[in-house]
């Protein structure tokens, strides 16, 4: 996955753009990181308007997308708008090639407008994710994920899981070394897997006891992941049944408790990996994994990479610039202010 496109058009968001940009633009050859070939491409030459008085220049057409390795999608500031039909066909067209095609954030509506989402699971922001559902039933839009992939067809949730995709899909290309590369030049956490949930608006009631139980329970149990935790004990501090405490949990996190503790161990451990020098079996312990080995399964399965790996690999001292550097065509100096 060398070769990436960005559809560019109209509206799009500068963030989102942004995000494309520093994750497959720089060259990282230094840090061990592949060289990318990033292209901006549009229906039309000529400069492309965003949301803020910045401009955009593209350097390919659409007809690029037939080359590419990889088609990301930014989102449009306004989701409504219309997407033009050369910049659907030509997503159309590269999906039917089997090309991996991945949309950021609102992203997920130009996927839809084309017609490539339906049947299909996917996601979105979450304050978007009922208009989503509303406007194309025929979608299974999931409120929780960070991110889904089905059929080749990748989504993210809202502004920073934009990041958290595109470093996925570098570490699915090219393994965990270098997405934790890319991740620690963007000085950003290398690991978040889709199944994390967002963070979800669900208004609740001042005096709601519920919500303040599991509140106390969380911030409870993240002082005491040493300890071994089970529902049963987190269920006896919020004085309700395994089984209730569990629905209520699920319902306010979007989560299992057993998963959010063992994500939460997982950072843990991450943690102490990259600011000690704890041998792993004391990391293990201290992040509450009750055996070595049950940690090294777990963290490798979650991350990509055993835990002496992943240590190694966040130690690699960032590459120093190279001498007298030379302005390429796929850098962030073609986003400009507009005159």
């Amino acid at each position: 996955m060398r070769r990436v496109a960005i559809v560019v058009q109209p509206g799009i968001r500068s963030f989102d753009l942004a995000v494309i940009t520093e994750v497959w633009g720089p060259d990282r050859s230094r840090a061990g990181v592949p060289g990318f070939e990033l292209r901006r491409c549009a229906a039309e030459p000529g400069p492309i308007p965003l949301p803020g008085g910045l401009t955009l220049e593209p350097d390919r057409g659409l007809d690029w997308l037939a080359t590419a390795d990889l088609v990301v999608v930014p989102a449009l500031a306004e989701p409504a708008d219309p997407t033009p039909e050369p910049v659907l066909a030509a997503l159309r067209e590269a999906h039917a090639r089997g090309v991996p095609v991945a949309a950021l954030c609102a992203g997920a509506f130009v996927l839809a407008e084309a017609g490539l989402l339906e049947g299909r699971r996917a996601v979105t922001h979450w304050w978007l994710a009922p208009q989503l559902a509303a406007r194309y039933p025929g979608i299974v839009v999931e409120e929780a994920p960070l991110y889904v992939e089905d059929g080749g067809l990748w989504t993210s949730a809202g502004v920073a899981s934009g990041i958290d995709l595109c470093l996925h899909l570098v570490r699915e290309a090219h393994g965990a070394e270098a997405a934790a590369s890319v991740a620690r030049s963007m000085v950003t956490g290398p690991f978040r897997t889709g199944d994390h949930a967002q963070y979800l608006d669900r208004p609740v009631p001042a005096a709601d006891r519920t919500a303040e139980a599991l509140a106390t329970v969380r911030a409870r149990a993240l002082r005491s992941l040493h300890e071994p935790l089970s529902v049963a004990t987190l269920a006896g501090w919020a004085g309700m049944s395994p089984r209730s405490f569990a629905r209520h949990f699920a319902a306010a996190t979007g989560t299992t408790p057993h998963r959010w503790l063992l994500r939460h161990r997982l950072d843990a451990a991450r943690k102490l990996l990259e600011r000690t020098d704890h041998p792993v079996p004391e990391v293990a312990r201290r992040a509450g994994f009750v055996s070595e080995v049950t940690f090294r399964q777990h963290f490798t399965a979650h991350v990509g990479l055993g835990p002496r790996a992943y240590r190694a690999a966040s130690s690699v001292p960032a590459a120093p610039p190279a001498a007298a550097p030379t302005a390429a065509p796929n850098t962030p100096d073609s986003v400009r202010k507009g005159s």
